[in-house]
């Protein structure tokens, strides 16, 4: 079997800023929650999805946030996106898939921790990790945990991983601390872009083992004295940007694999849903009912 594993805080950001403005009765914004449920009734009629999860942000803020104050708090979460993360919820309980709300840990480590989790198990053939995050590429492993870009249908496996970034999913981590990741507020080292970085961890895979003289670097890099001297005074600072942009990988998701089965919706939990936020024409989509 597939497991397949959302990022449902993705997939609600997307919704928000690429769906039209949508009210429901009450006056609530739903564009995002619409355009969620829409995403996920379309992965559903496919064939080969039987066995899938979702995860959420529930609370903007995490752990990292104690290690990096100025890592992303949510404070350019637009108010009317916020107040749908609970219906979002609601949402996916209703069409009867299993749902993550993390709370101190971040969607991203909720599917990473699952992806390592079930691919594990016998019956698994492959996870697909359907997020274009590219924190997430850390833990591709080969073409048996791959990520999916479903927006632009691409799959990155552990080669993709490597034409893409330079690098090996393990590095994942190093290149974000050296490069930094807008998205998240990590600000990244001086000088250091993503072809520096790729060429030096694609030589020595992770930072402490690129040495610390430009001289001792056996592949050619533009600007290495430079690159060098900026790393030198921000290795500390590497390395905790490391430590952040790395998932965490022993969530308990508390679901064993055979529990993500979809067994359809629940007819009176969306269909109320679907009325209460004047989605009706979505009521009857689901193709299985619970």
């Amino acid at each position: 079997m597939k497991v397949h594993l959302v990022d449902g805080t993705y997939e609600l950001f997307r919704s928000h800023f690429g769906q039209p403005e949508r009210l429901a009765p009450d006056g609530m914004h739903v564009s995002a929650v619409r355009g969620l449920i829409i995403t996920l009734l379309s992965l559903l009629n496919q064939p080969n999805v039987t066995h899938l999860a979702v995860a959420f942000d529930s609370s903007i803020k995490s752990f990292r946030n104690q290690l990096l104050p100025s890592y992303k708090d949510g404070s350019d979460t637009p108010s009317e996106l916020e107040m749908q993360f609970t219906l979002a919820e609601r949402a996916v309980d209703a069409l009867g898939i299993v749902c993550w709300p993390m709370q101190e840990y971040e969607a991203d480590d909720a599917l990473a921790s699952a992806a390592l989790r079930y691919s594990k198990e016998d019956s698994v053939d492959q996870v697909i990790i359907c997020s274009p995050d590219k924190d997430l590429c850390q833990v591709v492993t080969g073409d048996q945990i791959v990520c999916l870009d479903r927006k632009n249908n691409v799959i990155l496996d552990e080669p993709g991983v490597i034409d893409k970034f330079g690098i090996l999913p393990a590095s994942i981590p190093d290149y974000l601390g050296l490069v930094g990741d807008t998205a998240d507020n990590i600000p990244g080292i001086p000088k250091w872009g993503a072809k520096s970085s790729s060429i030096l961890l694609h030589r020595y895979l992770h930072t402490e083992y690129i040495p610390n003289a430009h001289e001792l670097w056996d592949v050619s890099v533009r600007g290495a004295a430079g690159l060098s001297s900026s790393l030198e005074k921000n290795r500390n600072d590497s390395y905790l940007y490391r430590d952040i942009a790395t998932l965490y990988k022993e969530v308990d998701v508390t679901r064993d694999v055979e529990d993500l089965e979809w067994c359809g919706a629940s007819k009176s939990l969306f269909s109320t849903l679907c009325s209460e936020l004047g989605l009706g024409n979505l009521s009857g989509r689901p193709r299985k009912w619970q």
